[in-house]
């Protein structure tokens, strides 16, 4: 649906992004911390377990409905740089849009490493849709079939049968049931294998049960439930809730869960909200969601400031999103309004990486379990944040607001951070001044493995003034035990933001070097940091030196 028809259709599920307000405090051992005016309450102090792990980093919440609009639409670099989970697409031929056909892009897809899910149902024009059996019918023996023979079949996750039930379907072609029935069986008489996904309601499950009953008695349950979360990230814990106790009741193995589109009209584009979605779509174990199609195709869910557009401060939350791997670690928030959060802890148990928000005035992350992992008696606290100004409002990135040495007491520390609602924060630990966890000195002289060769290349995606350049520093036969980047930038040009490197200079000839955490690379493995600018990125292929 175009934005203005998605718009009238939910005229009654937007929503104002409320702001908690409340106080943080933290425990510094050494240098400079925040002073809020007071001390955090329990109501705006969100916690970290870093050592309680939930599962591995995934970024299940980076995809969108209909993100892609052409084979262009975005840029591979844009897309690429939030490491987009899944894309739900029309299907080729489809009428539902100008824009968005699976079969046009699916090659971006399949380069950035996304999934796809095919929605059937947008085959069909109309809001609701301009559905009839005679055309249906063939239809699907059609797609079905020429998606098995397609180049891009294993990136194709589900299919998807039919969108808001609860406000498209007309009861003159029957109950939905029984469609939901003749179609599930006549794709699996074409593709046995594929998963089908459904029944994607609208933000109303209030129908589930029945559904689930038919799709019991006629051994029709979806592979994927999915139903969609477009009002208020407070009510995904319990409508996940209310699903799970459902299949238990029915007898129904759970299923993985798939949230096709979030977020209310209100909320897109801004990052302090849209925390609050990943992270309970993280703690839930929800397979893929997707950010909704508001306002345009070809803005990954809102996070560029129009089609062919520049990066909002939404899109660098996702991009603080991408740069976690390694294994989620356990968050808690005070309630399912306000204060939320994100972390992980990537597999040298060297970072603890948190993105915070939603939260208004004096907030605080505790962060508990820093004992279990290898960073020393005293870690380094990084605190940036992305600054909002609304959706179409271009964000140049993310600022340092502080960088602290703290002492953890039996594991834990407290981060307090002013904040702002509709703005989000990225906290990073790492090793302090002492390095590293403490060791017994070797009888011996250790010996060091030497490092290996290694290359570098870079990708650009620039808008008018600006760019963000992802670099990908490669091993080569051997290892590399730390390695340093050569990038010239072009006269007049100045970086204004690194992440995952080290950068001396900000113009000119410029070296970038690891951080702690992605310095050894494996034989022929690769790691990636990034930089934003302004001006014209640079154009002549990198140096790199291995340490």
């Amino acid at each position: 649906m175009e934005a203005t028809d998605r718009v009238a259709g939910r005229r009654g599920i937007r929503r104002a992004v409320s702001a908690a307000t409340a106080v943080a405090a933290g425990l510094v051992a050494t240098g400079f911390a925040l002073s809020p005016a007071a001390a955090a309450t329990a109501s705006t102090t969100l916690t970290v377990n870093a050592d309680q792990v939930l599962r591995p980093a995934t970024h299940v919440a980076t995809g969108s409905l209909y993100g892609l609009a052409s084979a262009t639409q975005p840029t591979v670099a844009l897309a690429q740089a939030i490491k987009p989970n899944t894309f739900v697409q029309m299907p080729a031929g489809g009428k539902q849009q100008p824009t968005g056909d699976i079969s046009v892009v699916a090659p971006t897809a399949v380069s950035v490493g996304a999934k796809l899910v095919n929605r059937l149902s947008d085959y069909f024009a109309g809001w609701p849709y301009q559905f009839s059996w005679s055309a249906w019918t063939p239809f699907v023996d059609s797609q079905i079939n020429a998606m098995k023979s397609s180049s891009y079949y294993n990136s194709i996750s589900a299919y998807e049968l039919w969108n808001e039930s609860d406000q498209t379907w007309n009861s003159a072609n029957g109950t939905y049931e029984s469609f939901w029935t003749t179609t599930f069986r006549q794709i699996r008489s074409l593709d046995a294998a594929k998963p089908i996904q459904g029944p994607s309601f609208s933000d109303n499950i209030s129908d589930m049960r029945n559904f689930l009953q038919n799709a019991v008695a006629t051994n029709t349950v979806p592979d994927v439930l999915s139903w969609h979360e477009l009002s208020s990230s407070s009510k995904i814990a319990g409508d996940v809730a209310t699903v799970q106790s459902i299949e238990d009741q029915l007898g129904i193995s759970r299923r993985p869960i798939a949230i096709e589109e979030y977020a209310a009209p209100g909320e897109v584009g801004l990052p302090g909200p849209l925390v609050g979605y990943v992270s309970k779509f993280e703690r839930l174990g929800i397979r893929d969601a997707e950010l909704p199609f508001w306002n345009q195709s070809g803005t990954l869910g809102d996070l560029l400031t129009a089609r062919d557009g520049s990066p909002n401060a939404a899109y660098w939350m996702y991009t603080w999103y991408a740069a976690m791997s390694g294994n989620m670690v356990a968050t808690t928030p005070p309630a399912q309004t306000g204060i939320d959060g994100f972390a992980a802890v990537p597999a040298g148990n060297n970072q603890v990486s948190i993105v915070v928000g939603n939260c208004g005035g004096s907030c605080a992350v505790t962060v508990n379990g820093l004992n279990s992992l290898s960073l020393g008696n005293t870690v380094s606290v990084k605190v940036e944040q992305t600054v909002s100004q609304g959706r179409t409002v271009a964000s140049s990135g993310p600022g340092t607001i502080s960088t602290t040495t703290y002492a953890p007491t039996s594991g834990t520390i407290t981060v307090p951070i002013t904040m702002a609602t509709n703005n989000a924060y990225r906290i990073t630990i790492a090793p302090g001044s002492g390095g590293g966890p403490t060791t017994t000195p070797p009888t011996t002289a250790p010996t060091t493995a030497p490092s290996g060769a290694c290359s570098a290349t870079v990708s650009l995606n620039s808008w008018s003034g600006g760019y963000v350049a992802t670099v990908k520093v490669t091993a080569g036969a051997a290892a590399v035990n730390g390695w340093a980047v050569g990038v010239t930038l072009p006269a007049g040009g100045a970086i204004t933001n690194t992440w995952n490197a080290t950068g001396s200079g900000t113009s000119g000839a410029v070296t970038f070097r690891n951080v702690g955490y992605n310095g050894q690379i494996a034989a022929g493995g690769s790691t990636e940091f990034g930089f934003q600018g302004t001006g014209s990125g640079p154009t002549a292929t990198p140096t790199c030196q291995a340490a």
